[in-house]
């Protein structure tokens, strides 16, 4: 499928960015060599199942190897209720993908994208789906910014992001 490929010494990336609230996912993708995120889509969080078959279906077209989840953190930085709802929610996906999971501080990634949007003369509230795609393309950068720059943000680290597996 590849056209053209990445150097030998260039490792190649595919992950997908979920931002997960309760009426629907923002869906974000990478570009090969991981440095590029762009918002794909937004599923309407009917069923699990649903869900699921609609997520398996872009893993495979897109050869997914993570899941990157923004976990909203309270203001003061403690995993409250709902990114416990998250973290359940991912583990269970993670599960039925067979993908692993990273989690990424999804703080405030809604109000820039809200904020992008009136910067583009478009209405927050006509646009719900679009703001949880550039949600979710925040969230994916974010995590593809750490591993290219890993020492760049030791001046502010984010409070307790997890890696690897949630438990």
């Amino acid at each position: 499928m590849d056209a053209g490929h990445a150097p030998k010494d260039m490792e190649q990336t595919s992950a997908l960015g979920l931002d997960i609230g309760h009426k629907r996912i923002g869906v974000a993708g990478c570009d090969r060599l991981g440095l590029l995120a762009t918002g794909l889509t937004t599923l309407k969080h009917t069923s699990f199942q649903d869900v699921v078959a609609q997520l398996a279906a872009l893993a495979r077209e897109r050869q997914v190897q993570v899941l990157v989840v923004g976990l909203p953190y309270t203001m003061n930085g403690e995993v409250g209720k709902q990114a416990r709802r998250v973290q359940s929610f991912a583990r269970r996906l993670s599960e039925a993908l067979n993908l692993p999971v990273e989690y990424v501080d999804e703080r405030l990634t809604s109000f820039q994208a809200e904020q992008m949007l009136l910067s583009e003369g478009r209405s927050p509230s006509r646009h719900k789906g679009l703001i949880d795609r550039k949600a979710a393309a925040i969230i994916l950068q974010q995590w593809l910014d750490q591993r290219v720059s890993p020492r760049s943000r030791q001046s502010a680290p984010l409070p307790d992001t997890v890696s690897g597996d949630p438990e």
